[in-house]
């Protein structure tokens, strides 16, 4: 990929493993960013999708075995599917509808901890564990998945274990806490020289931020 020659800048990628969105934003987000020379800082963002879209379960059949949702807000969930699908299909990636909302705190402290302690590893362990998750194939609540994951890369479980529990909690607060002051509200989402952008397909106007050509955004 040609890269651009310019000076190197940052952008700060906030993404919840639970998102379909963030899924799919990550590859051309990662080359857009690879192009432009920006540097990127992950930062996982927890999104409360119950608190607009409702809850529910599914069994293994997909039939709803316990549901909290309207019918406005089942439109909605089944829209957004359908939607990821088709992308993914254009992609060769799999995306298979949950049957639960995830709680995400735990992988959260995951990404965390491997960006600040071995980054060189982090783009391909957050592909593993999204491309995964999307074919249902990992429990992203489970502290076995986090070893799991973590001896897949030849990283320290113990560890993270040990970070987890002195400064897990604290970290995702702090970060939670400074995106919420930020404003940020969903994922994808990046913050470049402080302007927020909600979305992958906000991915062309960064491009003209950085370069000054916006003859490409629609």
């Amino acid at each position: 990929m040609k890269r651009l020659n310019m000076a190197t800048g940052f952008v700060d990628f906030y993404i919840d493993i639970k998102s379909p969105y963030a899924f799919l934003a990550l590859e051309p987000s990662l080359n857009t960013f690879a192009e432009l020379d920006l540097e990127v800082n992950f930062f996982p963002y927890i999104l409360d999708i119950a608190d607009y879209l409702g809850s529910a379960k599914v069994d293994d059949s997909g039939k709803v075995i316990e549901e909290n949702r309207s019918a406005h807000q089942w439109r909605r969930v089944k829209y957004s599917y359908m939607d990821c699908r088709r992308l993914a299909n254009l992609t060769g990636k799999t995306i298979l509808g949950t049957q639960k909302i995830w709680d995400t705190r735990l992988v959260s402290h995951l990404i965390i901890w491997v960006q600040e302690n071995a980054k060189s590893e982090f783009v391909p362990l957050i592909q593993y564990v999204f491309e995964r998750f999307w074919k249902r194939e990992l429990d992203i609540e489970e502290e076995e998945t986090m070893e799991m994951i973590l001896k897949e890369f030849n990283l320290d479980y113990k560890a993270f274990l040990s970070w987890k529990k002195k400064n897990g909690k604290e970290s995702l607060d702090k970060i939670m806490g400074k995106a919420l002051e930020k404003g940020i509200f969903g994922v994808p989402t990046y913050m470049y020289e402080d302007e927020m952008f909600w979305g992958r397909e906000h991915l062309s106007i960064i491009r003209g931020r950085v370069t000054g050509d916006y003859k490409n955004v629609i």
